[in-house]
């Protein structure tokens, strides 16, 4: 190693301690707080983290809080991070945590990725900021900033945690792993990094070989699949809808939704929707068109096209129906249910439903 990264993490620690900014799990390092967060905080952005954050705590102030919660109750206050498998994993933890380890989250990398949803970067994040463990933690950040530190077109996993195991400080480990993570987010960003700013910039190597845009390379992906689902929304006289409970298992797993099917070849959304009301409730009629919600996920994308069927009871569906479906269970609600996880664009078909007048 240069003898300029030999000194990177001080010089790192000196800038870090200058201008880190103020975030609300910064303020304390309790190691509950700092696995929320770190959790939180994978593939979603701080803006968005900070007012989540900052509920979660005051609803599940510590482990035993959220062992005690309700998975319903979790995935609503997880509403709009997305990615609901990280909150179902976290609860899981606590859970664990609290039955198993005696309340006490593990204080090494090695007993934390034993955790539901726990990898290696979050293990060592937590070991190393909650207690002081000389561990590396390499998330998108931190990666880009080794990437062109060390001026790596395509490295690998195991190629980048090398390389902050050699340079993860005896002292102060969490501080170090932080503010590498916020160097990527702040100076040495995706696109127009600010390297006049960057403390560690008379190391950076791509920086002198002038390949910062090209580092790191980037994969290409491929053209994320669109979809159309015809949903039904099954009111009864008495103005409930009827509402299903996804399987754990798999996407969006575990949260409430009107039933739906995948329009098929030929199909017209509405025939799709019918399917879906017609497995679960036999004799709905009506169907009337309510909303068309469009929602963009990591790998899809979905049109629901949402139609209003009408019952004449509230009995629940058969069993065998609702297994068929892929469902694990069955609910009537009011329009809006606050008190139900649902995904943001069944959501936003409550809120339609909400809205509509009586016909």
């Amino acid at each position: 190693m240069i003898p300029e990264i030999d000194d990177a993490a001080l010089t790192l620690l000196a800038w870090f301690d200058g201008c880190l900014r103020d975030l609300p799990w910064r303020q304390s390092p309790d190691p509950y707080r700092v696995l929320v967060s770190e959790v939180m905080l994978q593939q979603t952005r701080v803006e968005t983290v900070i007012p989540h954050f900052e509920r979660w705590m005051e609803r599940f102030p510590t482990v035993d809080a959220l062992a005690r919660a309700g998975v319903d109750e979790v995935l609503v206050e997880w509403e709009g991070l997305g990615y609901y498998s990280r909150a179902r994993n976290l609860h899981t933890a606590a859970r664990f945590v609290r039955d198993s380890l005696g309340g006490k989250i593990p204080d090494s990398a090695e007993r934390l990725r034993e955790l539901p949803g726990v990898g290696e970067y979050t293990a060592g994040a937590v070991a190393s900021i909650a207690f002081d463990r000389p561990e590396p933690a390499v998330d998108g950040n931190a990666r880009r900033v080794l990437s062109r530190l060390f001026d790596l077109s395509a490295p690998t996993a195991s190629a980048l945690r090398e390389r902050a195991v050699a340079m993860v400080p005896a002292e102060r480990p969490g501080d170090f792993n932080q503010a590498l993570m916020e160097l990527g987010a702040t100076i040495c960003r995706p696109r127009s990094p600010r390297c006049r700013e960057c403390p560690l910039s008379a190391a950076c190597l791509a920086r002198a070989c002038g390949t910062i845009a090209e580092r790191p390379g980037r994969a290409q992906r491929p053209p994320i699949p669109s979809f159309d689902l015809g949903v039904a929304v099954v009111m009864s006289q008495r103005g409930r809808a009827l509402m299903v409970r996804r399987s754990e298992n798999g996407m969006l797993g575990g949260m409430w939704e009107y039933p739906g099917r995948v329009v098929e070849p030929g199909e017209l959304p509405a025939q799709a929707a019918s399917r879906a009301a017609s497995a679960l409730a036999p004799d709905a009629t009506c169907a009337r068109p309510l909303a068309a919600v469009p929602h963009t996920y990591s790998h899809r994308h979905h049109v629901y096209h949402a139609f209003v069927f009408d019952t004449d009871h509230e009995s629940d569906p058969d069993p065998d129906a609702v297994s068929r479906g892929g469902w694990t269970g069955t609910a009537w609600e009011r329009p809006d249910p606050a008190g139900r996880a649902l995904p943001a664009a069944q959501r936003k078909i409550a809120r339609a439903l909400a809205a509509l007048s009586p016909c």
